[in-house]
């Protein structure tokens, strides 16, 4: 009887990121009529994102707090990321996932932290590994010189951004998802409950339920709607580079290595990823990017003399005044599912659930 009902309701989703994609395509498959819209939504790439232009890190048993709802969605996160990705692997769309990351400390203060966190994590099951300095100097090529440990996190790792939005679009397509290029210029409630919303040229379209993953579009959707949720931008930055010639291949590296901040991502035949996604603004500093690749004076001889292969850079929106992320019911029917200007990438399907579980519940309270 459900089931039936849900045939009936239509949802829009607005914003092809990855939480957007998850969102539409957990919907699609529980038998919803799904409408995803963005200007970049029936794209090749899935450009214009910040999810686009994520490094896909998993830091979830790593989150140096162990409550509340930001440690509970990770955790949910790992949970459905294993299913998710065994229900996407049975239709032929398998998810690269690098297992293992490895948190450095530079400074006494952070080895301190990671030794306790290590000892809390531990207590309560969870399987980190504290590594010693003479453990890091095994790993080829070299880490930082100044790391002084590192916390091992076996759940945490990386997880490929565009290869998982290919396969929720390609999956959700085939159960039904419509891909709608356009930008949203408007939002309206109807006298009958339902939403309208109108696209750029004029176009409109209508739906019981409206997710609102809409990035830093959000704000200007909402105003006049009479709600306030303010966002900055956060611009990532990261590059590819190719290890210099007779550099050894990464032995025994887990699938992330951060060092202040910084993430490092080994990818095949010797090249490497880095990046990091703490800089305000719109605009790409270069000397941030130097900074970057200098690792403050501490980086390795093989980093200093690696080519720079590629350099792409993502704007996401951080809320202003607000816990990220931004997960609410705004009033019936109209979803926000935004912010996740950190961590997007590892939190999406938590994000998709509670935007399901929330649709499911009013769904069922209305009948």
């Amino acid at each position: 009887m459900i089931v039936n009902h849900r045939h009936r309701a239509r949802v829009l989703v607005i914003g092809a990121g990855i939480v957007g994609l998850a969102s539409s395509w957990r919907l699609q498959r529980l038998g919803y009529a799904v409408t995803l819209v963005d200007p970049a939504a029936a794209g090749p790439q899935l450009a214009g994102s910040g999810s686009s232009a994520a490094l896909g890190v998993f830091m979830g048993d790593v989150f140096h707090r162990a409550s509340g709802r930001a440690w509970r969605l990770r955790q949910q996160s790992i949970d459905l990321w294993g299913r998710w990705s065994a229900d996407l692997a049975a239709q032929g769309l398998p998810l690269s996932f690098q297992a293992g990351l490895l948190l450095l400390a530079a400074t006494a203060e952070q080895e301190d932290r990671l030794k306790r966190l290590s000892h809390e994590r531990q207590q309560a099951g969870l399987p980190l590994e504290l590594w010693s300095k003479q453990q890091l100097q095994r790993l080829t090529p070299s880490l930082p010189a100044g790391a002084l440990c590192g916390l091992f996190s076996p759940r945490d790792g990386q997880l490929d951004p565009l290869e998982a939005m290919r396969a929720f679009r390609s999956d959700g397509q085939r159960a039904g998802l419509e891909l709608r290029h356009g930008a949203v210029v408007r939002l309206e409630r109807l006298a009958s409950g339902d939403w309208q919303v109108e696209l750029k040229g004029g176009e409109t379209l209508e739906a019981s339920w409206v997710v609102l993953a809409s990035g830093l579009s959000t704000p200007a959707l909402l105003e006049t709607l009479g709600h306030e949720r303010p966002v900055e931008a956060v611009l990532g930055q990261a590059v590819e580079l190719r290890l210099p010639t007779g550099a050894p291949a990464f032995e025994h590296w887990p699938g992330a290595v951060v060092w202040q901040g910084v993430n490092l991502i080994p990818r095949p035949h010797g090249r490497l990823w880095l990046g990091a996604t703490l800089e305000p603004g719109q605009a790409a500093d270069p000397q941030r990017l130097e900074q970057l690749l200098e690792f403050d004076g501490q980086a390795p001889t093989w980093l200093r003399e690696a080519e720079l292969v590629s350099r792409w850079q993502g704007l996401r929106a951080r809320p202003v005044g607000r816990p990220a992320p931004l997960l609410e019911v705004l009033e019936q029917g109209l979803v926000l599912a935004c912010g996740h200007y950190r961590n997007g990438i590892l939190l999406a399907p938590a994000s998709a659930q509670w935007v399901t579980d929330r649709i499911e519940a009013g769904i069922t309270c209305s009948r």
